[in-house]
């Protein structure tokens, strides 16, 4: 993880800045600032139409009653552009053009979909941040290690009643002229009875 780190962190800024020295030497460096925010601001709309887009697509299909994972996937693809087309540089602008474009988001999002679905069937379900196989509860859990639907001798058992209007602890009576409270006093517990 700590070289995947380092690779993007140190590579990616220093292929960067390699590029932006090339195009600057051909075009101009006034020409390459200027290109370098217009994909910026062009990048930025266009995911924000693209996002507005997914989101559409998300609603119809959960008024539909299906999962929108796919969907999801989409839209962290078009965050995640969004971000490089922020960082200045041609590399990460060509990346997040990638991530934007839907004829080739739709089949990088659907692999990784279907990456995230095996891994649910095979591991058991995503195990992030808290270590192998432990919750943010330890390993016990919030129930202590139990089953909270085990009936071992923890069961409450209680009766419930609904009560009407009249019954409830305190009585407020209003003025009928001018609509003020006049009068709060609480009731006796006799008169629920009636």
């Amino acid at each position: 993880m700590f070289f995947i780190l380092l690779l993007i962190f140190v590579l990616i800024p220093v292929v960067e800045l390699n590029v932006l020295i090339e195009v600057a030497s051909a075009i101009g460096s006034w020409t390459t600032v200027g290109l370098v925010l217009f994909t910026a601001v062009v990048g930025v709309s266009l995911v924000r139409s693209q996002g507005l887009s997914t989101l559409m697509t998300v609603q119809q299909k959960l008024a539909r009653g299906e999962a929108p994972g796919q969907e999801i996937v989409e839209g962290m693809m078009l965050a995640a552009a969004g971000v490089l087309l922020l960082i200045p540089g041609f590399v990460t602008d060509f990346i997040g053009l990638i991530l934007l474009t839907p004829f080739t988001r739709a089949p990088i999002a659907k692999f990784l979909y279907k990456r995230m679905q095996l891994r649910m069937v095979t591991h058991g379900g995503f195990k992030a941040g808290f270590g192998p196989g432990q919750g943010p509860f330890g390993q016990s859990g919030p129930f202590g290690g139990q089953n909270p639907f085990e009936q071992n001798g923890n069961t409450f058992d209680g009766d419930f009643e609904r009560k009407d209007e009249q019954s409830r602890s305190h009585h407020i009576e209003q003025n009928k002229s001018d609509n003020d409270i006049i009068d709060v006093e609480p009731l006796d517990p006799k008169d629920d009875q009636k």
